[in-house]
């Protein structure tokens, strides 16, 4: 059954000496089903609708998340594992197409109750941090740091009563260009 169809549009906003230039492009949109075993298979199209990719999602017994993502052609590009440790943090693993581990992601509970991210590359080196904060409203807002604790953007997005995600923007602090989509 088909769960959602959105249509993504692409805002990016330069601030100028003077004045602000906006231009709207309209990226595609994505469509997930769902199967009676509850595996997610998300199709994404461009603002043609010709299929650019496939990303299927599968949950195993132990609880282990596994997202395999196709180009258009049905080759895979790279896959995502996710699992939680014994400390209840969420690791969730990156692999190319040729399974070389291309960086992880755990997730734990900051001291405020907040969920905070760190990125690693390959080699373990921490790259950055993402953290995240929802007011009662369903708005959540993620401040992304680099590995020095620089901030280097800051994303919004709003929830639906449904839990759809209806909007998002990015920002980058370091040219003062945001994205919505």
């Amino acid at each position: 059954m088909t769960k959602h169809k959105y249509l993504l549009v692409l805002t990016i906003v330069l601030l100028a000496t003077m004045g602000v230039k906006a231009q709207s492009y309209n990226v595609g949109s994505s469509r997930t089903t769902t199967n009676a075993f509850g595996n997610r298979t998300t199709t994404h199209q461009d603002q043609y609708g010709r299929i650019t990719g496939t990303s299927t999602t599968t949950t195993d017994a132990f609880g282990h998340t596994r997202t395999t993502h196709q180009d258009a052609s049905g080759r895979i590009v790279g896959t995502s594992t996710t699992s939680k440790d014994p400390f209840g943090r969420t690791q969730t693993t990156h692999q190319d197409a040729y399974a070389h581990t291309t960086g992880t992601s755990t997730t734990s509970t900051d001291p405020f109750g907040r969920p905070q991210t760190t990125h690693q590359d390959a080699y373990g080196r921490i790259t950055g941090t993402s953290t995240t904060s929802t007011d009662p409203f369903g708005r959540s807002q993620t401040t992304h740091q680099d590995a020095y604790g620089h901030t280097t953007g800051v994303s919004t997005s709003t929830t639906d009563a449904f839990g759809n995600r209806v909007t998002q923007q990015q920002s980058d602090s370091q040219n003062g260009s945001i994205w919505t989509w």
